[in-house]
């Protein structure tokens, strides 16, 4: 079976790694460019520092091969900075970033560190699933292809355009396995892989 590939060049992409482990699906650190050159059923964006990532992948020469696959039907998760990673209209500065999902979103839209919380929301098709939000941004238009998962006081908090399956908030922290579950059924296996 094909690894999901996970990027580990800065954020919370450990916990993923658990999750998948907990899920007996395969995973590989995706650090370097050579790294995605092999067989991946989907790869995760994690939570982190989406300026910093976005830099980053700019730097070790990733980000416009990621984008490539992405837009070939790579099957693709982001979490907080990975979602804003793909989306193609932030608010608060454009920095570099793949530009992929028909979403527009606000970064640190719930404030610094103090304004992080915890809750419950419905996600289309999972019924009601924890949410952890910490520094979170929230999408604040869904256009094109995008279509909204779930909200939160009146703001999207996931989305999925046909690939792509987003979440402001951090599913990796809670042990509900579900997101992940549906990333993998609904996504990643859809893709035929």
């Amino acid at each position: 079976m094909k690894p999901i590939g996970i990027l580990a060049v800065q954020g919370a992409f450990a916990e993923h790694e658990n999750r998948l482990d907990e899920l007996y699906v395969p995973w590989i650190e995706i650090r370097q460019r050579k790294d995605l050159d092999g067989p991946l059923r989907g790869i995760i964006l994690p939570g982190g520092e989406s300026t910093v990532m976005g830099k980053l992948l700019q730097d070790l020469g990733l980000l416009q091969p990621l984008h490539d696959r992405i837009q070939q039907g790579l099957p693709v998760f982001g979490t907080c900075a990975g979602l804003i990673l793909l989306a193609k209209t932030i608010s608060g500065g454009e920095s570099p970033h793949l530009h992929t999902m028909d979403i527009a979103v606000k970064r640190n839209a719930y404030g610094r560190q103090l304004g992080s919380f915890h809750t419950w929301s419905d996600f289309a098709g999972l019924g009601n699933v924890p949410m952890t939000f910490i520094r979170a941004p929230y999408i604040e238009q869904v256009f094109g292809e995008a279509q909204p998962l779930a909200t939160v006081n009146g703001h999207i908090v996931a989305a999925r355009q046909k690939n792509q399956l987003v979440t402001s908030f951090h599913p990796e922290l809670d042990s509900d396995q579900r997101v992940h579950r549906y990333f993998l059924d609904q996504i990643v296996n859809a893709n035929g892989d």
